[in-house]
């Protein structure tokens, strides 16, 4: 692969969760490979920060925090106009990184209705307003990509998971409609599904119990880190990933 095709230089992303856990793992990797970063969070004004401040240590002046609420239009709509305003440049690349996980694993008889409309609103919602906001805001004629984060657990349907795996299976058949929307823009769309990864999200609520069975149920015999996803998303984004368009890519280690 040559190294002109996956390249970012100078190209400005967004990423919606990007001040931990995998979102934070692939900003730190994008900006690596030269892209300008908008970080997106909602409560943590203190992890952002520090995010930041890691990557314009590493690549001075490559990113800015941005506080947003993805289930909300309004701030969805300041979001893109901070990162069209921040370095100057077009917006290239979004990335969905945002979501929620109920810890209580609750079976779906035993589930809450506000669970399900919480779940939904960031999962789903967020991912909706996001993308249909990206969909008009990116460069088009080539560069523009468009990438959310789902999960395996979409397809591995595991029980309590019920409300997460329907709202990330909603995400994935949205995003593969968007890219057939988006034909003549050059800008592709796709989805990331991880696995278990080891996150402060996965290790909620699950016990030693839980967490080791879920290590003995993959191939590799181990949990995913957020640095098995982020290369994978910076080829999807760079020019060498354009032909990979409305996909959804599982990175689970052989988990299903």
């Amino acid at each position: 692969m040559a190294a002109e095709t996956t390249t970012l230089h100078d190209r400005v992303a967004i990423v919606t969760g990007g001040s931990r856990g995998i979102g934070k793992a692939i900003s730190l990797h994008l900006a690596s490979l030269g892209a300008k970063l908008i970080i997106n969070y909602n409560s943590n004004s203190t992890q952002a920060d520090l995010t930041v401040s890691e990557i314009n240590t590493k690549f001075p002046s490559r990113a800015v925090a941005v506080k947003a609420d993805v289930s909300d239009p309004i701030q969805v709509k300041s979001l893109f106009d901070a990162a069209e305003s921040a370095f100057g440049s077009p917006l290239y690349i979004f990335v969905n990184a945002a979501g929620i996980l109920d810890s209580s694993y609750s079976s779906i008889p035993n589930s809450s209705l506000e669970e399900f409309d919480r779940t939904f609103a960031v999962n789903t919602r967020g991912a909706y307003l996001c993308c249909k906001e990206a969909a008009n805001r990116l460069k088009q004629g080539g560069g523009g990509r468009i990438i959310c984060l789902t999960s395996s657990m979409a397809a591995a349907l595991r029980p309590g998971y019920g409300a997460y795996a329907a709202s990330k299976a909603a995400v994935e058949a949205m995003v593969k409609i968007l890219a057939k929307e988006l034909k003549g823009t050059r800008i592709t769309a796709n989805c990331v599904a991880p696995g278990p990864i080891a996150t402060e999200m996965f290790f909620e609520g699950k016990s030693e119990e839980m967490v080791n069975r879920v290590v003995e149920e993959n191939p590799l015999s181990r949990l995913g880190v957020p640095e098995d996803v982020a290369p994978l998303v910076g080829f999807l984004v760079s020019d060498a990933g354009e032909w990979v368009n409305g996909q959804i890519v599982r990175v689970n280690g052989g988990y299903i």
